[in-house]
């Protein structure tokens, strides 16, 4: 389909000329977007595949509607996919149980975000005015109120006549803090925008609701967030240098801990872009550029100021612009005086989030500290475990080659006492009733016997019946192996582990010819294989 781009830019190009200004990010981001659906396609139609054959293996021509559910809901396999692919296999699904389970993911998230909202009741008339910008600490009163329930949870919103709280929005957190009066304290939760409006959350409400109180922000959150918030105009000046123009905001998170910023890229950025991108923000820090402040302009002269937009935004006629340097954004946030009061910056993570999108989480001031100590910490308990050995790497990576070279030996000796173990077993075989019983009890590993059971099937094709009880870890295991023709005449190794499994108190199953049960008694091992052999006529 991103083939198609020359074709849709020439028809609609002069109407969009976003679309041939972008083409190379549109074409590499359609791309993405089909590879994403093929390997989608892929894990859906492996995992339905292996749905049918445990249906089949039942003697069911349908899969359950919760199945079907599960490859909807959690891989993003569509129903209709999954029903063509069944039809073709003669199978269908529990579309009854599907809708079901479609209903109640339904009904989660309507309780998850069902909020009871109470009326207004309204002290005295009036807005709000945000003094934020300049001031923590203003006194304000109360304009009005009403309670609010959600998860059980009974909590009150306030609307004050001025207020220095920075209401959630643009990707930033809101404050939090305390209302305070001569006669308590108030502590405020968190700060919403409702209609454009401070909504300020309690966990009650003051008792003498008209009496003048003071707004008292939590400076070191604000603080923190501020700095956040501010490394992310200097990170998405940073991407666009490293990276190319075409990276645009697409999202961003800011809180006092962390910062969140998701941008428009076409690709994994590699660590050594990373880096640079690192080390240009750190680079502005250490100069400590001042904040410049345009609030309160004509859109028009903040466009002329260079300020980026974000892209289907909407803004009013006035705005507020946010300089730093060569970083110029239209932003309602809070921020820092001066960039070095970011203290420095620490990317954490880069990820996907959409096809086209990317997303880094990073640290700012005391949190890269934190983080910095901890790597210490972890370094310094590194290098004790290898005795302080001068180039830790080197001593690491020879370990890791040594720890490898045992393990080779220790499976080559596992397979020698496998074959051994298997003579011994061909040795042995019990006939019963025209069936080679090759029965067993030892403390071996589950892969083990089940090597050894699927090479005496390759060894005896016919009238096999192995059994074998064995332990490893603590853990009991039962294990049953037929052959093709003892399958056909009725015997389901499944069936037989499962009963015989209540012996070890535990249960299991699997296919037609091969199955096992774990359990807790190893005691009951002996007892299990018996009743296997009982259960079975032999």
């Amino acid at each position: 389909m991103y083939k198609l781009l020359p074709v849709l830019i020439e028809n609609m190009g002069a109407a969009y000329p976003e679309l041939d200004a972008q083409k190379e990010l549109i074409a590499k981001v359609i791309k993405e977007e089909e590879d994403s659906f093929l390997r989608t396609l892929e894990t859906g139609i492996r995992l339905l595949e292996k749905t049918m054959a445990d249906a089949k293996s039942t003697g069911k021509n349908e899969i359950s509607g919760k199945d079907a559910f599960t490859l909807y809901d959690t891989f993003g396999f569509p129903l209709d996919l999954t029903e063509l692919i069944l039809r073709e296999n003669g199978m269908t699904a529990d579309i009854k149980e599907f809708d079901a389970e479609m209903q109640q993911q339904k009904q989660r998230a309507r309780n998850a975000a069902a909020i009871e909202t109470g009326d207004w009741i309204t002290l005295k008339e009036g807005t709000t005015e945000f003094v934020g910008y300049d001031y923590t600490e203003y006194e304000t009163s109360i304009l009005r109120y009403r309670q609010v329930k959600q998860k059980n949870q009974t909590l009150y919103q306030i609307v004050l006549d001025k207020t220095p709280f920075y209401a959630e929005s643009g990707g930033q957190v809101g404050d939090t803090g305390v209302l305070v009066n001569e006669f308590e304290t108030i502590e405020v939760v968190d700060t919403k925008k409702e209609n454009n409006l401070p909504i300020h959350i309690t966990k009650k409400l003051p008792e003498h609701m008209e009496a003048p109180m003071m707004a008292c922000v939590d400076t070191d959150k604000r603080a923190a967030c501020a700095a956040n918030h501010s490394a992310t105009h200097l990170l998405d000046a940073a991407l666009r240098e490293v990276l190319g123009e075409h990276v645009e905001q697409k999202g961003s998170l800011v809180t006092p801990d962390s910062l969140r910023f998701d941008f428009s890229h076409f690709q994994k950025v590699t660590d050594e872009e990373i880096r640079k991108v690192e080390h240009i923000v750190n680079a502005k820090i250490r100069a400590n550029i001042p904040l410049k402040e345009y609030r309160n302009i004509p859109i028009e002269e903040a466009k002329e100021l260079g300020a980026i937009a974000l892209f289907g935004e909407k803004y009013g006629d006035h705005v507020r612009v946010i300089q730093f340097g060569s970083s110029v954004e239209f932003c309602g946030g809070t921020h820092v005086a001066a960039t070095g009061n970011i203290g420095m910056v620490k990317i954490i993570s880069e990820s996907s989030v959409a096809a086209g999108v990317r997303r880094i989480e990073a640290y700012t001031g005391a949190r890269v500290e934190e983080l910095m100590n901890t790597i210490e910490d972890t370094l310094h308990d590194l290098k004790a475990l290898f005795n302080n050995a001068p180039d830790l790497a080197g001593t690491i990576r020879k370990y890791i080659d040594e720890n490898a070279g045992l393990k080779k030996q220790v499976e080559d000796f596992m397979k020698e006492k496998e074959a051994q173990l298997k003579e011994r077993l061909l040795k042995n075989v019990q006939e019963v009733n025209g069936v080679k019983v090759i029965k067993f009890c030892a403390p071996l590993p589950a892969e083990t016997v089940k090597n050894i059971a699927f090479q005496l099937r390759g060894q005896i094709t016919e009238n096999l019946f192995f059994v074998a009880g064995t332990e490893a870890e603590g853990k009991p295991m039962l294990t049953v192996m037929l052959s093709d023709n003892l399958v056909a005449g009725g015997l389901k190794a499944g069936n037989l582990v499962k009963e015989a499994a209540k012996l070890i108190q535990g249960g299991g199953g699997g296919q037609p010819h091969f199955a096992t049960a774990g359990g807790k008694n190893a005691d009951g091992l002996n007892a299990a294989i018996d009743k296997v052999l009982e259960l079975a006529g032999l």
